[in-house]
């Protein structure tokens, strides 16, 4: 199972079909794909053949090879798919375990070290779409699809396209960073891309990965940075400054509040100004004699 285009077997046609009916983006059909590619060439046959304990054989492997806790579950992700869709077998899916993935806080940048991160990005196009990524809390591939006409200076808004499960929403658009936009269309004049890259393409996604590198070793931050670390900070930002959090929720297109909600793990002013209920009780310290 490798390009989807190339010519295919029957199963993995059907597969191919089963993702495209059911609108799973061109990234997750490649990753299922490839996946069940590894399981089939790990076992040695065809796919269709093999059963759960064969599953469960792939998983140890994988886990002795030491793939991390993601890429484990996206391959879980694809063979429940495979199983549970392509094959009608719907007994499967379901025994097909997850790992446990380990919770780690993740990293927030304070507004000074934002200011000293995006100040440290060289080139003008990567640094106005690593600006527009942190004031909107966009994904990288959110922030390379905007296009000029996403842009909307009478409403204040900004329209994000074709985000994470193919969603659309819209985020607030920030009249700092309309100035910046402004400045930015001047100088660089974008057409139908707002950050366009080669052809008639946006920007690739792996250019503003390389920006952020370059930037936090300028910055000298400690911290490693990434366009997702930006987006964390938006949201811990606004938290901290008393936004709703199912506010926070909608700006970022999660679709369960108890994703958003592990921001409160790490907006540490909004855990110091929250009163324990100790405070309303009155004791003294010293015992009496």
């Amino acid at each position: 199972m490798t390009d989807v285009t190339a010519a295919v077997s029957p199963l993995r046609r059907r597969m191919i079909d089963d993702m495209s009916l059911r609108n799973l983006s061109p990234a997750t059909q490649r990753s299922y794909i490839h996946a069940v590619k590894r399981f089939s060439q790990y076992h040695g046959c065809s796919p269709d053949r093999l059963g759960l304990e064969d599953v469960r054989a792939f998983q140890v492997y994988l886990v002795s090879q030491g793939v991390s806790w993601g890429a484990l579950n996206q391959t879980v992700c694809a063979l429940r798919f495979f199983y549970g869709v392509t094959l009608d077998r719907a007994e499967i899916p379901e025994r097909i375990a997850y790992a446990r993935t380990p919770r780690k806080l993740p990293a927030i940048l304070s507004a000074d070290e934002v200011v000293r991160f995006l100040e440290a990005v060289s080139s003008l196009k990567a640094r106005a779409a690593l600006t527009t990524a942190y004031a909107a809390g966009l994904r990288a591939a959110e922030a390379v699809s905007l296009k000029v006409a996403d842009i909307d200076s009478d409403r204040m808004l900004i329209q994000v396209r074709h985000g994470k499960g193919a969603k659309d929403r819209t985020v607030m658009l920030s009249p700092q960073l309309l100035g910046i936009l402004r400045t930015y269309w001047r100088l660089a004049r974008p057409e139908e891309w707002l950050f366009p890259g080669r052809g008639d393409k946006p920007i690739d996604v792996q250019v503003l990965h390389a920006a952020c590198r370059s930037a936090t070793k300028a910055a000298g931050l400690v911290k490693r940075v990434s366009v997702h670390t930006l987006r964390h900070s938006f949201a811990t930002h606004l938290l901290e400054s008393g936004t709703d959090i199912r506010i926070i929720q909608v700006l970022l297109g999660h679709g369960n509040l108890s994703t958003t909600a592990r921001y409160t793990h790490v907006a540490t002013s909004t855990i110091a100004g929250t009163q324990s209920p100790f405070d309303r009780l009155t004791l003294e310290v010293v015992p009496p004699a």
